[in-house]
Parts: structure tokens; C-alpha cells; sequence
């Protein structure tokens, strides 16, 4: 008589069908906490650098710059009041009796004033980190992501760095020409130079421009080595030289050809010619993408 097999314990069958389900549920879960941690540490790291400027202030800046001052450039004679306007206003925020910087007032171009604020390295034969932006906007524009966000972070950066102790000199630097290509773009452009070089050659120039589309930075830059590329890790991206060549009327491209070490810091691409730039920037955005310009500010003049 043949012996039939013997069947495993009810058990062992249960075990078998519970313990794959097991590790796939168990699985996904620890996938899914992994994702959640990532996107909870992400959502942190937003906070802290939000955190770093004011947004209620940095909205009033925008909403003075695009909404109450608005086109400002020497096409008009109205546009030209309002980039005298400008420069008031910035003179205003930065100066003694609200930041505390000392102005400096270089005339560029036509006049209109090349303002400088800076901070003193701890060792002032570093080479020094430069923050440029523009101030002016296109014809028939209100310009503001050419350039009133911009303008706004580099102002939230100046004043929130205003009591730093930085290793090398700091020197934030606002133009008057740099949008309205009818206006001496290439003459603001050459002041800046020689202003940059008149001590030794940069440590870089950070040229700010469209900080309100996004809060990561991007990057662009036409040298594979400038020294922002090292300190990216956490705020943005880097984007190669045919990107930074995209816009050869852009700030950065112009100083580059001139043998400076510049980087365009933006958080989009250049705008086009034809796109429309008159709507009031979302202020949350542009301070996350301004306490990521203030990081990367520190880390460049602390090497």
C-alpha cells in the first residue's frame, strides 16, 4: 500500500502565503516613509530659507517696484523719472538709517547712478565676492522678472547680511542699464568691470536676474569651473555653458566676455523678447529663492 505524502501543518501553509505578502507590504511602507522623510526634509529646508528674508517686507519692495513705480528706463520721460525712482528707493533701504550700509554713487552712463554697498572681509586681500543686479526694466514693461525680482532678493540679501563677518569683502552692486537694450547696456556693463577689477580680479560676480518663477536657483554659467558651481549642493542646479549662452545680451555673458568670473542666478531661463512681464511676482516664491541667493552669497565668501 502506498504511504500518502504528509501534508505540511495548516501553519506552515499560512506562513507561506503571509510572508511574501508581508515583505511587499512592509516594503512599500518603508519605500513610502523614505519618500515622505525626503519630501518632509525637503519642505524644511524651504522653510529655513524662506525664513531668511522677510516676505512681508520683500512683497512691499515688489509690489513698489512693478506696481507703483513701474516701467523704468530712459525710453520716456515718465520710464526715466520712475529709474530715478528706483535708485531713491534702494538708496533708502540700504542706507544708514535703515540697513546701515554707507552708499556709494558711481555715475554710470547718462547719470544714472551705479550704487555699491559692501561689507568688509575678515581678510580684505581675499578676492572679493560681487552681487550685481539690475535695476532698470524693459520699454514698455513693467519689468518684473526683468528685473524687480532680482532687484528685490539682492536687496533682502544686503539686508539680511548686513551684520555678517564674512572670510572675504562682500560688494552688492545695483545698475541702471541692463534690460532696455536701447539704453548703454555694454557701457554699465564695461563701469562694472573696471569697478569689479580696480583691486584684483573677483573671487565671481553673481549677476541676479528672474528670481520669481521657482524657488531652486539655476545656475548658469560659461566657465565649467566658477567657484558658485562648488557651493550648489542643497540650492540648486547647474546648467552648462550653452545655456549661459542662450542670452548673450544677459548681464553675465557680457561681463564673461569682458574676463570677469560671472554666473547668471535666476530660477528660470532668460526671458524672451516677446514675453509679456508685467505681473506681480508670488512673494512666498521669491523669498525661498532669495534665502537660497543669501546661502550661496556666504558660502562663496567663506572659501
Amino acid at each position: 500500500m502506498t504511504q500518502q505524502p504528509k501534508r505540511r501543518p495548516l501553519w506552515v501553509r499560512y506562513l507561506l502565503v503571509l510572508l511574501p505578502l508581508w515583505l511587499i507590504a512592509s516594503g512599500g511602507l518603508a519605500l513610502w516613509y523614505y519618500f515622505h522623510q525626503e519630501k518632509r526634509k525637503a519642505l524644511v529646508e524651504d522653510q529655513r530659507f524662506a525664513q531668511a528674508v522677510s516676505t512681508p517686507l520683500l512683497e512691499d519692495d515688489l509690489r513698489k517696484i512693478v506696481a507703483v513705480i513701474g516701467e523704468r528706463n530712459p525710453s520716456t520721460t515718465t520710464a526715466a523719472a520712475n529709474l530715478s525712482r528706483t535708485a531713491s528707493m534702494i538708496d533708502g533701504l540700504l542706507g544708514p538709517s535703515n540697513s546701515g550700509y554707507t552708499v556709494q554713487k558711481t555715475a554710470g552712463p547718462k547719470n544714472w547712478p551705479i550704487l555699491q554697498v559692501s561689507l568688509a572681509g575678515r581678510n580684505s586681500r581675499d578676492p572679493a565676492v560681487w552681487v550685481a543686479t539690475s535695476y532698470d526694466s524693459r520699454p514698455q514693461s513693467r519689468g518684473a522678472e526683468a528685473n524687480a525680482t532680482g532687484l528685490a532678493a539682492t536687496l533682502a540679501a544686503a539686508q539680511a547680511l548686513a551684520g555678517d563677518k564674512p572670510k572675504r569683502p562682500i560688494h552688492f552692486i545695483f545698475l541702471p542699464h541692463a534690460n532696455d537694450l536701447g539704453s548703454p547696456v555694454t557701457e554699465t556693463a564695461a563701469k562694472l568691470a573696471d569697478l569689479a577689477q580696480s583691486g584684483q580680479t573677483p573671487a565671481t560676480v553673481l549677476c541676479v536676474e528672474a528670481m520669481g518663477s521657482g524657488e531652486a536657483l539655476w545656475i548658469n554659467s560659461s566657465d565649467a569651473s566658477a567657484t558658485p558651481l562648488n557651493h550648489l549642493q542643497g540650492l540648486g542646479t547647474a546648467y552648462g555653458t550653452e545655456s549661459a549662452r542662450s542670452s548673450d545680451n544677459s548681464l553675465s555673458t557680457r561681463l564673461f566676455n569682458m574676463q570677469l568670473p560671472a554666473v547668471r542666478v535666476a530660477t528660470r531661463a532668460p526671458l524672451k523678447l516677446d514675453e509679456n512681464d508685467d505681473q506681480l511676482p508670488f512673494a512666498p516664491t521669491v523669498a525661498a529663492a532669495s534665502g537660497r541667493l543669501i546661502e550661496l552669497i556666504r558660502r562663496c565668501s567663506a572659501n
